[in-house]
Formats: structure tokens, C-alpha cells, sequence
């Protein structure tokens, strides 16, 4: 894991020398990321993606939990194809990408990432002229498996913005700190955005925060920053059964008003890296794992 860690930091500052683009449009980058699985991620990846996507800002969710992701289900969709499609056996993109609520757009990675090492550099090539079809886009939202691995480490680091959901749960704190703990070590990133899930209140949220924040502050050099907090509801619960998105399921639910809350601190964060279209990102990715 180490030996990884530290090959993807090299790796990555040798694909942002590689790739400076042009004056083309750039995309915020977003990584939402977890400790452990259960936490919620998904949920918010798919729901903060409808709010934006709303609000007048076009959306892109690359579904990078390999063989695990479920953003499709929580949206009621059963996928055909996926990124190994595209690459492996020649399915163009947009028979592939999904259009979701409002106009999002879904591409499911599948089992495609894990194959990424083995492409050819023909198959490379390719799948980056598709990418172009997908270049207006504000917002690309990466969400990547659970824990501790070389394919989230290397999400991590072709993102503009880190974000590690959590819940109050001991073990789920553990997991993210330890997280963290590698980022900072490696110094993938140099800050990251915390939210809090399945709180009783916004109290709770911030005193787990607090306390979080506490001891990352006494042992790790990252900056911490609080998005926000998300209430423990039921009609959450009610929407993942129904699949359908909560923020549109059941609008006036606390989960919903506390995710637009926090969508709300994302309108204002730019572009930070000076290759960021989707063509760059992936062109990273593919530097990153093959």
C-alpha cells in the first residue's frame, strides 16, 4: 500500500506536466470518497448531482466503486453497458452513459477500471476521442469504492476537491481518520471536506466534527473543512426503496433540506488544476493505473 501511495503521487505530477490544455471549459473535479461502506455516500453522490443539476449546472457522476457501484440502482436504472464496454469491446459513449433526473448524466466504470492496466494504447486513444461528446459539463463527481486502496488513493488525486463521508458510528470515524491519515502522509491532498451523515441534529453534526477535527488537527498537517451534516430520516430510507432520489421522492424531508444546504457551499469552488476537462481527467486516470 505504501510503495502505491507514493507511485501515485509521482505519477500524477508527471500527468499534470503532461496534459496543460487550452482555454477550454473546465469542469470542478469531485471526489466523494468513505472510510467504510454504509455510510451514505451514494446517496449523497446522487443527490447532490439532481440539486446542482437543477440549480442550472450540468452533471456528470463517473461511478468509479468497481463491481459495487449502486448510483444507477438509487436512481431506478439497470445499466447495460459500462467504461469496459466503451474500451474493451467498442460500444460507443453514448450508448453507455445514462441520462438520470433533470438531465444528469451517469457513466457506470463497472469492472471496467480494474481492467485499465491492461489496455492498448489503439483502446486508450479511442475512448479519449469519445470523451469529447461529454465536454459541457460543470460539475464531474467521481465516486469511488470504500476504504483504503490503490484505485480511491487514485481517484483522490485527479480530483480539484476531496470529500470523505462519515457517519457519527465509532468505527465509521476510525475508518475515515485512517483514510485521511494516508492522504496527508502522502500528501495527495492538502485539504479536505467532511460531512457528517445519519446525525440526530446539526448539533451532533458539529460536535462530531469538533471532535474529529480535533484530533486530526493534533496529529495530521490536512485541513479539515465542514460541508455540513445530514439528518438521520426515514423517507431516506423510504426513497432508497422506492428508488428514487430523496431530494425528489420527498422534497420537503430534512435529508433533502440538509442536502441542498450543502449544495449550496459548492456553487461558489472553481476549477483548481489547469487540465481538468474530462478528456485530461481520464487521460490522468489511465496514467495513474496502467
Amino acid at each position: 500500500m505504501l510503495d502505491q501511495a507514493e507511485q501515485l503521487r509521482k505519477l500524477v505530477k508527471k500527468s499534470e506536466k503532461n496534459y496543460e490544455t487550452n482555454n477550454q471549459k473546465r469542469p470542478v473535479i469531485l471526489t466523494i470518497t468513505s472510510g467504510k461502506g454504509g455510510v451514505g455516500k451514494s446517496n449523497f453522490v446522487v443527490n447532490t448531482a439532481i440539486c446542482l443539476q437543477k440549480m442550472n449546472k450540468k452533471v456528470l457522476i463517473f461511478d468509479a466503486d468497481i463491481g459495487m457501484g449502486n448510483d444507477d440502482v438509487l436512481m431506478g436504472f439497470l445499466p447495460k453497458y459500462s467504461v469496459y464496454d466503451i474500451i474493451f469491446k467498442g460500444k460507443n459513449i453514448e450508448d453507455v452513459v445514462i441520462e438520470g433526473p433533470f438531465g444528469i448524466k451517469l457513466l457506470p466504470g463497472g469492472t471496467g477500471i480494474s481492467k485499465l492496466n491492461e489496455i492498448t494504447e489503439e483502446q486508450r486513444d479511442n475512448f479519449i476521442k469519445m470523451l469529447s461528446k461529454l465536454e459541457d459539463i460543470d460539475y464531474i463527481i467521481m465516486d469511488t469504492g470504500a476504504g483504503i486502496n490503490k484505485s480511491v488513493l487514485g481517484f483522490i488525486t485527479c480530483c480539484d476537491y476531496l470529500f470523505v463521508v462519515t457517519t457519527p458510528e465509532p468505527t465509521a470515524i476510525t475508518d475515515a481518520y485512517s483514510l485521511i491519515k494516508v492522504v496527508d502522509y502522502f500528501k495527495i491532498k492538502n485539504s479536505a471536506s467532511i460531512i457528517i451523515n445519519k446525525v440526530f441534529d446539526n448539533i451532533e453534526g458539529e460536535k462530531v466534527f469538533n471532535k474529529f477535527n480535533a484530533a486530526v488537527n493534533r496529529f495530521l498537517s490536512i485541513n479539515l473543512n465542514y460541508l455540513g451534516c445530514i439528518s438521520e430520516d426515514r423517507k431516506l430510507v423510504q426513497a432508497v426503496k422506492n428508488q428514487v432520489p430523496v431530494v425528489i421522492n420527498f422534497p420537503s424531508s430534512a435529508a433533502s433540506e440538509d442536502i441542498r444546504n450543502i449544495v449550496q457551499k459548492l456553487l461558489g469552488v472553481k476549477s483548481i488544476k489547469k487540465d481538468s476537462g474530462i478528456q485530461q481527467l481520464f487521460k490522468r486516470i489511465f496514467d495513474i493505473f496502467s
